[in-house]
């Protein structure tokens, strides 16, 4: 064989190498995880700013080392969370997020006992049956709480500074809520803190909602209300602040986007943070931590946001000491 030939062979068979390296690349290339949000609300309900940030400091980004997420919303129908939570399973997703509901979470725990589930809700989860105890979960279960009792009895004792002529408050509440019965003694144990008491108002439709306010205006026994952490008042923000400013009826809410829909107060945890926290966890179970390992972390971080626009309507001023531990001030 002549050299010229040989050479010829050699490029020959270097081009087709070459050519098949991407080829072998590609098929060693792990796929990238997919991870699957489970939803309560309706599209649009929810900003994932807060998860997104808390994936990225795990090292992970959409697009790049993990798939975008598969979503499943239940546009505030809580009966179709445990088909959507299947559907995720039979995804093969490699951790379903349960944000801002215990439903959610019951959901995507009763739906698998292999594929993680991390939480971010606003309730004992060990009361709800969620882990076996805080610092060890135990099974596939893990995630971020704020205990409601605290929350409740700092939102009343906000309430009762600005009102601290008033003795009778109202707690607003959804009867289908998974938590409404622990919700309503937390109320409840506030109030009589202060030397109070609570009147119970349920609400799980815009129409009742209006009924309730409606009420409240003829009948002028409450004078302030107290409006429970669920994700169906949060979708509701518009209706409840506008029924509340037309009858001057002083309220306080947990989410802040309901203070900036034109509600007189809301004091909560910063989600926003708590969902960073929640990606945090996903991060780190997608590098190979189990849920079991992972302690539930309580929210350590809060806000007060003030809407001095509604305040002014309703013909109340907030005392300078409130105003002074405001995050944010609506002027």
């Amino acid at each position: 064989m002549s050299i010229g030939l040989r050479r010829r062979e050699f490029i020959a068979g270097l081009g087709g190498a070459a050519a098949a390296w991407p080829l072998a690349a590609r098929a060693q290339r792990p796929e990238m995880p997919v991870i699957g949000l489970l939803q309560l609300g309706a599209p649009s309900s929810w900003d994932f700013t807060g998860f997104r940030q808390g994936l990225k400091d795990t090292g992970y980004v959409e697009g790049q080392n993990l798939a975008i997420p598969e979503v499943r919303w239940a546009n505030n129908d809580p009966d179709r969370l445990p088909e959507l939570a299947a559907d995720l399973v039979r995804r093969q997703v490699r951790v379903i997020v349960a944000l801002g509901s215990v439903l959610i979470a019951r959901a995507a725990k009763g739906a698998t006992d292999t594929v993680p589930v991390v939480f971010g809700i606003g309730s004992d989860p060990v009361q709800q049956g969620l882990v076996v105890s805080l610092n060890r979960p135990g099974g596939n279960v893990t995630g971020m709480t704020s205990l409601s009792a605290e929350l409740v009895g700092k939102q009343l004792g906000m309430l009762h500074e600005l009102l601290p002529q008033a003795s009778h408050f109202g707690f607003l509440s959804d009867p289908k809520s998974a938590i409404q019965g622990s919700l309503v003694k937390d109320a409840q144990a506030a109030a009589s803190a202060i030397g109070g008491t609570i009147e119970v108002l349920t609400a799980s439709t815009s129409g009742e909602i209006g009924a309730v306010f409606d009420r409240l205006a003829n009948e002028k026994r409450v004078q302030g209300v107290l409006v429970a952490n669920d994700q169906f008042f949060l979708a509701a923000r518009v209706q409840l602040a506008i029924l509340a400013a037309r009858y001057a009826i002083p309220a306080i809410y947990p989410f802040r986007e309901q203070a900036e829909a034109g509600g007189l107060l809301s004091y909560g945890p910063d989600v926003v943070d708590r969902d960073r926290q929640v990606g945090r966890y996903v991060g780190r179970i997608l590098k190979g931590e189990k849920p079991a390992d992972l302690p539930v972390q309580q929210e350590s971080k809060f806000e007060l946001v003030i809407n001095l626009l509604t305040a002014k309507a309703i013909g109340l001023t907030i005392p300078t000491s409130l105003q002074s531990l405001a995050d944010k001030v609506i002027e």
